[in-house]
């Protein structure tokens, strides 16, 4: 038996994405006379945002990214048991980690922490090996990161260690998504003194990174010699920010209706009775609710699409179900309904779904979850 609710992953529109931010990055870089244009370092952490991180990873691959990145040791691990063989970078801290499967599985370590140095230094010592790694410089969003003023403390053991050798210096933005800021020209500003001084200090000839999907609209400037897209390969322009880009959705999110019935006025539906019949209604209930990622904010906030028809969502979202109002409709058990997607002449999006109730696309997506079973295919016809 398959529960009906079902994400549709497009692996061919998500490769499609990545090819269009590449050829995006070539246009530019030819039309500043840059020789070479920066690469894409594709970010699949977190399942790749709720797509399926193997599959997704694999699509990215064939479709000649430079490099993926994941959050954490065990998400590259999964990745090279599945056979991935581009080059993985770790975002996250290694402090805490079980540090062999980097050497074992050949990952590309974030250096961000004393700790992490000390940590990676004594598995490269005992495994009689030169790790390459990534540097990140904190550069004021204050998560991880070696603090960009004050590099002359912390960086000679760094730089000068013998066990871990530095690829790439990176940092990550903290408000590129927020145009009003100018925080994110003060961190660029930053990261850009901190390259010079890094060189000063004898770290030259490494590869730069900072751009993240916000970022990789806003600025040229920070786009370096490796961009770090994520929500973009997925289809999803971060709010508020419009782009050009021709990008396709990577998901869609489906689901059947179980069971319809007839409320008379003045009758509640779900839990909590927050929703009231004002007149005789029609509802459809649909075996999709929090358990399954759903936000319980689309509580008579929420829309999905039937018979091509945007319906509301009316009552709570509960833990297995949640409750339309079809009332007008010739509607089914086994009609269709589309949570995320298209249907007809209309659709429905992560980013409209994450304004309805006040959050970011990147949550509805990365929510989505593990008993929805993920079907992996092209739209392409």
């Amino acid at each position: 038996m398959i529960r009906p609710t079902i994400a549709t992953v497009d692996l061919e529109a998500i490769a499609a994405n990545s090819r269009a931010i590449a050829a995006m990055l070539a246009r530019e870089a030819a039309a500043a006379g840059r020789t070479q244009p920066p690469g894409v370092l594709a970010v699949v952490k977190a399942n790749a945002y709720g797509h399926g991180a193997v599959p997704v990873a694999t699509a990215l691959e064939a479709a000649g990214v430079a490099m993926l990145a994941c959050a954490d040791i065990e998400e590259g691990v999964t990745l090279r048991r599945a056979g991935i063989r581009a080059p993985i970078l770790v975002f996250g801290a290694l402090s805490v980690s079980d540090l062999d499967g980097v050497v074992e599985y050949g990952l590309t370590p974030t250096v961000s922490t004393p700790a992490a140095v000390r940590a990676l230094e004594a598995v490269a010592v005992r495994r009689g090996r030169v790790l390459p790694c990534h540097l990140k410089i904190d550069t004021g969003m204050n998560r991880l990161g070696f603090r960009h003023d004050n590099l002359g403390r912390t960086m000679p053991a760094v730089i000068g260690s013998r066990h871990l050798r530095i690829e790439a210096v990176y940092t990550h933005f903290g408000t590129a998504d927020v145009p009003e800021s100018s925080f994110f020209d003060d961190q660029r500003r930053r990261f850009d003194r901190t390259s010079a001084a890094l060189g000063a200090m004898g770290l030259r000839d490494v590869v730069r990174h900072a751009a993240n999907s916000a970022a990789l609209l806003r600025d040229t400037r920070t786009w370096y010699d490796l961009v770090r897209p994520g929500l973009l390969l997925y289809g999803i322009v971060p709010p508020p920010l419009a782009s050009a880009l021709d990008l396709r959705p990577g998901l869609s999110l489906t689901s059947r209706i179980v069971a319809v019935k007839g409320v008379r006025s003045g009758e509640i539906a779900g839990y909590g009775g927050r929703w009231t019949a004002d007149g005789p209604r029609t509802i459809a209930i649909v075996p999709a609710g929090y358990a399954d990622g759903l936000d319980t904010r689309l509580s008579n906030r929420g829309v999905v699409l039937v018979g091509g028809r945007r319906v509301p969502v009316v009552g709570a979202v509960s833990m297995d179900m949640l409750t339309v109002d079809v009332t007008g409709l010739d509607v089914n058990p086994g009609d269709e309904v589309v949570i995320i997607g298209h249907q007809g002449d209309e659709h429905i999006t992560a980013r409209e779904m994450a304004a309805a109730i006040g959050t970011i696309p990147w949550e509805i997506v990365c929510r989505l979850g593990a008993r929805i079973e993920r079907r992996y295919g092209s739209s392409e016809k």
